[in-house]
Formats: structure tokens, C-alpha cells, sequence
């Protein structure tokens, strides 16, 4: 087996929807993986455009978003070892649901839709998984929908940088830092909300000692105080 081959193999097993396959199993899937290189601001895919591609992310970073009229919604940030369009892998046709883009160089490996399904038909597991994870994304959505719909700004701000600290937290100096840049607009369009409203919550959050922010990454001091605010 040569380096790239266990480079994917490797990648794989840290997916959740490749975790129960045996290595047999992923020796045979890995080799129908293609890798890929974009550049930063690059669109992968827009909202409506056909999909029949599967996603996994080997470095980098990727927002996924909807354009509501004139304005950005940032649904998710995905980084290594995320992965995305599998809705396109379980019905033949469906559009894609959101636009793709980079927001730094990044690398990932991408799947086809009839490899999948070929694959698929000789791994009942693998069918299984996909339902548990398009079931888990799904309840995540739905979350989603109810922030946007009942709590308010400042509620909706602090559980974006609650959410971004469990997905993407790394442990340091006795706090969590979230591991990634973030600016004040990415934050507000996440909250689905303005710049403006992002900043007064952040600068509240900095003078109560809850957080502190150094080059645009956010370290939670007191994690515990942050969930006490989302009432």
C-alpha cells in the first residue's frame, strides 16, 4: 500500500460515516477517492447547481451558506477531516441545498456519487451510517431553525461561539481557543444577525472575562459562565 493510499485510508477512519468499515472495506473504497486542490475564495458549488459529489476534507477550511435576499447565512465551518454533499449521494438529481466556499487553501477527496452507490450495495453497513449521519445533521438543522426563529441577538451570538468552541475548541491555558480566524462579520452571519450587534456582544463577553480575542481567534476563559448566558 503505497503513502497516499494509507494517507486516505487514515482520513477515513477519522469520518464518522466511514468509522464502522473494516480495513478491508476501506482498502477497497480509498483507490475510488480523487484528490483535489482549490484555492482560497474558491466557490466549489453554488445553491440549485446538480450535485453528485461527496466531500472530505484533508486540510483547509470551507463555508457552507444560503443567500437570503442580499445577505450571507453561514450554516456551517468545515475543516479537516469534515465532509459534506452527501445528500447528493442518496437521491440521483437533488441539487445541492447550500453554496461551498474555500476560505483558505485547501485540499480534500472527492467521491462520485455511482462509485459510492456501487460500493454501497456490497456494505449494508455503510447504508446504515449514512442514515445515522444524515439523521444527526438533520436534528443540528433543526436546532438551527428554532435559534433563528425564537431566541435573540445576543442569545443566538454567544451559542454561535459556544457551538464553534465544542466543534473546534483546542484546550490551552486552562480555557478553550476556537481554531480559527474569525471575523466580526462571519460571526454575525452565522447568528444571522449585523456586524454591529456581533461586536457589542463580544465586547461584553471581553470585559466580563468570559473570553479574550487575539488575531481574530476566540479563547473561552470561563466556558461554564458562557453556557449560563444562553437563556
Amino acid at each position: 500500500m503505497n503513502d497516499d493510499m494509507q494517507s486516505i485510508i487514515g482520513l477515513l477512519q477519522e469520518v464518522p460515516l466511514f468509522q464502522d468499515l473494516s480495513i478491508s472495506e476501506l482498502e477497497s473504497i480509498a483507490p475510488l477517492f480523487v484528490e483535489r486542490k482549490f484555492k482560497k475564495n474558491t466557490v466549489l458549488f453554488h445553491e440549485g447547481d446538480s450535485g453528485n459529489e461527496f466531500f472530505i476534507i484533508e486540510s483547509g477550511l470551507v463555508k457552507i451558506y444560503r443567500i437570503d435576499y442580499t445577505k450571507e447565512v453561514i450554516l456551517s465551518l468545515f475543516r479537516e477531516g469534515d465532509y459534506f454533499g452527501e445528500m447528493s449521494l442518496i437521491q440521483n438529481g437533488m441539487t445541492r441545498s447550500a453554496t461551498v466556499e474555500t476560505l483558505a487553501p485547501t485540499t480534500m477527496y472527492t467521491l462520485s456519487r455511482s462509485d459510492f452507490i456501487e460500493f454501497m450495495v456490497k456494505s449494508p453497513r455503510l447504508s446504515l451510517k449514512l442514515l445515522e449521519v444524515t439523521m444527526e445533521r438533520l436534528r443540528k438543522a433543526n436546532e438551527q431553525i428554532y435559534d433563528l426563529t425564537f431566541l435573540d441577538v445576543r442569545t443566538r451570538t454567544i451559542k454561535v461561539i459556544s457551538r464553534l468552541a465544542e466543534e473546534h475548541g483546542v484546550t490551552k491555558h486552562g480555557g478553550l481557543m476556537i481554531d480559527m480566524k474569525l471575523t466580526h462579520q462571519q460571526l454575525a452571519n452565522m447568528a444571522g444577525t449585523v456586524r454591529e450587534s456581533v461586536t457589542k456582544v463580544l465586547q461584553e463577553l471581553q470585559e466580563d472575562q468570559v473570553i479574550s480575542i487575539d488575531k481574530k481567534m476566540i479563547f473561552i476563559k470561563n466556558m461554564e459562565e458562557l453556557k449560563k448566558r444562553i437563556i
